[in-house]
């Protein structure tokens, strides 16, 4: 006996004015509902297809892709534009990859090392890193690193104490510069990134 077929005698038992909305209500979430729909099932094709079914191509078009297919390499790589051309198209713009990681370029060795200096050369934005400092100078460099950031006392101690550390970024070479030499005065060792 199915849960549904319990559910309507136990609500037409019931002598109650709600008997019969307890029916329909029973009949609503009723399994055997569903199953008496006859819905047809829809099948999928093996491979969707977005533009639907196409009629093979014609003989001009066959004949126009074997001649293609012969061309040697060169040539191929002539056709995108002269087609563009012919159309009036424009050319496709090139998609820029400036900000994008690819990981190391290039082969091993002196090439890789190359490339790495010339890296090194183009860098124009530097941060500046406390690597040490000797601890009678703590109170000196803590003054120091005060004067070129807007840190509260409290926020520079607790910066030093966290050596080595990141104190200021993205500055030119000329002010990374005056600010290591400021830090080697007080006492500190910093270093240019």
């Amino acid at each position: 006996m199915s849960l549904s077929t319990i559910a309507r005698r136990l609500c037409c038992s019931r002598p109650t004015s709600g008997g019969r909305i307890s029916v329909v209500w029973a009949h609503v979430y009723s399994t055997e509902a569903a199953k008496d729909t006859g819905a047809k099932k829809y099948k999928y094709p093996e491979v969707y297809d977005p533009y639907g079914p196409m009629p093979p191509p014609s003989q001009k078009v066959v004949d126009l892709a074997d001649r293609i297919a012969a061309l040697p390499p060169e040539e191929i790589k002539q056709i995108a534009p002269a087609l563009l051309l012919r159309l009036n198209q424009p050319p496709p713009q090139a998609i820029s990859g400036q900000g994008f990681s690819f990981g190391p370029q290039g082969g091993g060795g002196a090439a890789g090392a190359a490339k790495a200096e010339e890296k090194k050369a183009e860098k124009t934005v530097f941060d500046v890193k406390l690597e040490k400092f000797d601890a009678a100078a703590k109170i000196k460099i803590i003054k120091e690193i005060r004067t070129f950031t807007d840190l509260g006392l409290k926020e520079a101690k607790e910066l030093v104490e966290k050596a080595p550390v990141i104190l200021k970024q993205s500055l030119t070479k000329e002010e990374a510069e005056a600010i290591i030499e400021k830090i080697k005065v007080a006492g500190g060792v910093a270093v240019m990134e």
